[in-house]
């Protein structure tokens, strides 16, 4: 990350776009929210400004040949509009880890309060109270 890059205001919030209604959550994702940068032509990325000066859109001439914008260097990682597609949104669902339910946590406790219970019963050969 160049210097210039360190200087640009972030667009994102914990791991989510607010400003981007339909935009996915990257939160317990396998992909983190990446900083804006400045691609080889002097022209800011990943903002959500789209309004960098040095921009051909900005400059804009019969002079400007358009292909001059194709290319991975105009694309920014995660803040790209194209993450706002249900298949790309589903996408970033499917690589969050399962979250446990309060139901399973409970059943999780009452299994290791029973294996403590049975290694007791094994131990001193009773029951213990309340079993």
């Amino acid at each position: 990350m160049s210097e210039k890059d360190k200087s640009l205001e972030i667009p994102y919030m914990e791991e989510t776009m607010p400003h981007q209604i339909s935009s996915p959550s990257f939160k317990d994702s396998n992909m983190k929210m990446q900083p804006p940068f400045v691609n080889e032509h002097g022209v800011v990325i990943g903002d959500s400004k789209y309004n960098s000066e040095e921009s051909p859109l900005n400059n804009w001439s019969d002079d400007i040949d358009p292909a001059i914008m194709a290319g991975d260097q105009w694309v920014h990682p995660t803040n790209d509009i194209g993450w706002n597609s249900s298949e790309n949104r589903e996408l970033i669902e499917k690589s969050k880890s399962p979250k446990a339910s309060p139901l399973h946590t409970l059943i999780k406790m009452l299994v290791m309060i029973g294996i403590k219970a049975q290694k007791k019963v094994t131990k001193r050969g009773q029951t213990p109270k309340g079993i």
